[in-house]
């Protein structure tokens, strides 16, 4: 520590002298100093939370606009028959996963060959072409509406954008042109005959789709295999429970009315609970941050569960246990992961940990690890393993903190009634710095949770909710963040447009969850200094 500067220093004196003249003291003047600072720093923050609120509400009042153009369109009443189409789709890809399980056991289990095997699913092809070619009447159908709502959308917001043209020529002082500019008027009444008036062609393709499904199960051929012949009754099953929502449909269909209106909070609620993130879509965009924030949760765990162990089991080794020799060699090793750029531990994830990852998936002596083998290399895994990483420093000097701030009072107590180092640390010191601990754990789950470059080039960028009926094994399948989402189609956005202010809205899903976690962890830091002192 330096020692104080002498009264009669002459830089010392010309400061104060300067400070005199301004008709302050050398104190007020250092307190408005460091003042001024904590002024600028309140004032960034406040801009920025200003800034996202500015920006983010507004996707509110579009993406309300949006859902109302989506039903008075038609094309929320042609997605009653999409979403039927969809579940026979779900059908189909489960047949032909039933097809595959059964072509692998003909080849590797009884040792045919290629065209050995497919003569001997030949009955099963005829049963799986049925299924599949009993929904035509109705895709067809789903076609002609789909460009009829098209094109009745088109219509709508080529009118609005002439709107807002004229509105602009006005604003300019330009009425002349603005009265030149030709705006169509949508009757849509006239306009969703056209939607409406195929109801009773649905009624009959979706009978007739139904007879022929049924028609097709029960031709499907016996399957010897045990769990394949299981898997064919389940066929069964999940056929009859999709043709039960049939006549739900169809209610839907009867009862669809283009002018109820669409309730303002559905505009927060859709984006909310959405479940897809689907962007510049010819038929409809929508806004969910579901899939995001479940990817954005699964690598935040994944990483905690990985770098919580080692950096409090190195906290407490360095702390408690490790040599003089030891703290100087780790303790800056460790410091020092945080200097690494994370571009660069994204591109390390890329090029090294996540062929590493994926080739030892495929050792046979690990075929009972869940997820095992995998052939997406940059998923949850190899995602979480690297902000692991990032997250260790962080956990590691914070706890190591805690366990310095335990009195030593407790330590030596302990040893006076004859406990052993370990149980001292486990009985006493552990327990003592616990709250300590937590804050760093939270801390560091917030220094994932914002992470982006790591995320953005390894978690997979697969906008979907993971499958976790795969149990375990959902950590080895791609997904994209919320960090991820902002970085990566940012600079791809028209400014102003309800795309530009979704990626806000979800910021502002970042920076509350952000400041929950950090408030949280401040909550117990103060706790934890108050309870020790």
């Amino acid at each position: 520590m330096d020692a104080p500067r002498p009264a009669h220093d002459p830089e010392f004196l010309v400061n104060k002298t300067r400070v005199r003249l301004l008709g302050l003291s050398f104190d007020d003047a250092m307190k408005i100093f460091f003042g001024g600072n904590a002024f600028v720093s309140v004032l960034v923050l406040t801009l920025i939370t200003y800034f996202l609120f500015q920006e983010g509400f507004g996707f509110f009042g579009q993406n309300h606009r949006s859902l109302l153009t989506y039903r008075q369109a038609g094309l929320e009443y042609v997605d009653f028959i999409r979403t039927q189409e969809s579940g026979h789709t779900a059908l189909t890809r489960y047949i032909s996963d039933l097809r595959l399980r059964q072509f692998n056991e003909l080849t590797t289990v009884r040792k045919l060959d290629l065209e050995a095997a497919n003569a001997q699913l030949a009955a099963f092809d005829e049963f799986s072409g049925q299924f599949s070619d009993g929904v035509d009447l109705l895709r067809g159908l789903l076609s002609d509406l789909t460009e009829q709502a098209t094109a009745i959308k088109t219509k709508f917001l080529v009118a609005e954008d002439k709107k807002v043209e004229r509105q602009q020529l006005v604003d300019a002082g330009k009425s002349v042109e603005a009265a030149a500019v030709k705006i169509d008027q949508i009757d849509f009444p006239a306009e969703l005959k056209a939607l409406t008036g195929a109801l009773p062609l649905y009624r009959t393709a979706s009978a007739e789709f139904a007879d022929k499904l049924m028609a097709s199960l029960e031709k499907a051929p016996t399957l010897p295999n045990p769990e394949l012949a299981t898997r064919l009754v389940r066929l069964r099953e999940l056929t009859a429970d999709y043709i039960a929502t049939f006549p739900a449909t169809l209610r839907s269909l009867e009862t669809w009315d283009y002018t109820r209106p669409v309730p303002w909070y559905q505009s927060a609620t859709s984006f909310i609970t959405g479940r897809q993130w689907l962007t510049a879509s010819f038929w409809q965009d929508w806004y969910g941050i579901v899939p995001l924030f479940m990817g954005s949760l699964m690598v935040s765990l994944l990483a905690l569960l990985i770098a919580v162990p080692f950096g409090v089991g190195a906290a407490i080794y360095i702390n408690q246990m490790a040599s003089a020799r030891e703290q100087r060699l780790v303790k800056p090793c460790i410091e020092f992961i945080s200097a690494f750029p994370s571009v660069v531990l994204g591109f390390f994830g890329i090029a090294v940990l996540g062929q590493a990852l994926r080739l030892l998936s495929q050792q046979e002596w690990l075929a009972w690890v869940p997820g095992f083998p995998f052939s997406e290399r940059l998923n949850i895994l190899t995602a979480g393993c690297l902000l692991a990483l990032i997250a260790v420093p962080t956990i590691f000097t914070l706890a190591e903190d805690a366990l310095q701030n335990v009195p030593k009072a407790f330590k030596e107590a302990s040893f006076a009634l004859g406990a052993t180092r370990l149980q001292t640390i486990i009985r006493i010191v552990v327990p003592a710095s616990l709250s300590g601990i937590i804050s760093a754990v939270l801390l560091g789950l917030g220094r994932v949770i914002g992470e982006t470059m790591v995320v953005l080039l390894c978690a997979g960028n697969r906008i979907a909710i993971p499958d976790f009926t795969a149990g375990l094994a959902v950590i080895t399948q791609p997904v994209h963040t919320m960090t991820g989402i902002i970085a990566q189609e940012m600079g791809e956005v028209v400014q102003g447009s309800i795309h530009y202010r979704a990626l806000f809205v979800v910021g502002l899903v970042l920076f509350f969850l952000s400041l929950a976690i950090n408030f949280l962890a401040q909550k117990i830091v103060r706790k934890y200094r108050i309870s020790v002192g």
